[in-house]
């Protein structure tokens, strides 16, 4: 199932065996925070954000990168004369706030990480400036406070030609509020899924890897008459204006998971053994499709690898998956009751597609 993305030198197989490896290592320092007047919230690490407390205040916080969509902005920038670099500055706080929402915290304070092959990069003044306008804009737009940085160079590392994105946030939880780990999930919540702007910061590799195929490369048109890169670089939606309003509004959700890596597989991102059941599935963006198509996936490889439309999932109690939806309407967002969460083994059901995903095909603890 995920031969395509492993020839394009992404094996997310071995990336969650690292990851729970490092798991097992972190897990052995909690003491040390114990030492401060802190401590970690069990069973936060697996999760998108880590959550931890210093005496009676919460926080959550959280490590992202871009991964090679940068790449792109700069081949397109070559290949088509159209400065993208606002939206992958955009990405890059998107990639890192969606995950710190996910555990109900609020961002406040953003930082960047900026990795170039030669300082030389920055004398694109024009592509540096749109990054670092794309940066702030996504900042303003997730309510944080951009706090500075790192931009180191490092030759023989990264390519001198591109710019490696990265950064971290710290949210707060607010007082009287545990974090949301899934604890209170049961059978019978609702499952609304929230829609995606298309390619988000998951599948880069796998556009180049298309271009790379087609005559016009990234230039290639879509049915519409949209480019591949242009579709490729649509900036990512930011999550945190829902999560707000919906802890502002005390709806009943008991999990978020965002949808990146992984695919819709991440619907069973929650610590339970249970079935989550999808009877409804959001409106596929036409670059998700072109690529599927071009890449010859099957549904079951498609929805696996690619966000297809559902960006963000919210797990609600039972009934609240309306008032879910409203609320993501009200912050400019598509969103859709689309299935329920069920006693049973741990996999996710996509009926409108005639596909299963094992327990044995997301294990990230």
């Amino acid at each position: 199932m995920t031969n395509v993305y492993e020839n394009a030198g992404v094996d997310y197989d071995a990336l969650d065996r690292a990851k729970r490896k490092a798991i097992q290592a972190a897990s052995a320092t909690d003491d040390l925070l114990t030492a401060h007047g802190g401590s970690c919230v069990p069973g936060s690490r697996g999760e998108p954000a880590f959550s931890f407390k210093l005496g009676d205040d919460g926080f959550a916080f959280v490590l992202e990168c871009l991964g090679t969509k940068s790449v792109l902005a700069r081949r397109y920038h070559e290949e088509a004369g159209v400065n993208l670099f606002h939206n992958v500055g955009y990405d890059a706080v998107a990639a890192i706030v969606n995950d710190l929402v996910c555990v109900g915290a609020l961002p406040l304070v953003v930082t960047a990480y900026f990795s170039t092959g030669h300082a030389s990069w920055y004398s694109h003044e024009d592509r540096f400036s749109s990054l670092v306008d794309g940066w702030a804009a996504a900042c303003r737009d997730a309510r944080a406070t951009w706090g500075g940085g790192e931009s180191p160079s490092l030759p023989g590392l990264v390519s001198a030609e591109d710019i490696e994105l990265a950064g971290s946030a710290v949210g707060r939880i607010d007082k009287g509020r545990d974090p949301l780990l899934g604890e209170d999930l049961r059978p019978g919540d609702e499952i609304v899924l929230v829609a995606s702007s298309g390619l988000h910061a998951n599948g880069a590799s796998l556009v180049r890897t298309v271009a790379e195929k087609e005559r016009r490369g990234l230039l290639t048109e879509l049915p519409s008459g949209r480019t591949l890169g242009e579709a490729a670089l649509d900036a990512s939606v930011i999550y945190v204006d829902l999560v707000r309003e919906l802890l502002s509004r005390s709806v009943d959700v008991t999990y978020l998971s965002h949808i990146t890596g992984h695919g819709l597989r991440k619907v069973m991102r929650p610590a339970h053994d249970f079935t989550y059941r999808l009877t409804e599935l959001l409106p596929v963006p036409e670059v998700l499709s072109f690529l599927a198509d071009r890449l010859e996936m099957n549904d079951e490889e498609a929805y696996a690898t690619f966000n297809m439309g559902c960006g963000f999932a919210v797990y609600c109690a039972r009934d609240a998956g309306a008032q879910v939806v409203e609320v993501a309407r009200s912050v400019g967002l598509d969103a859709a009751v689309a299935g329920v969460v069920e006693e049973g083994p741990r996999k996710v059901v996509l009926e409108p597609v005639g596909v299963t995903y094992s327990s044995e095909s997301l294990s990230l603890r």
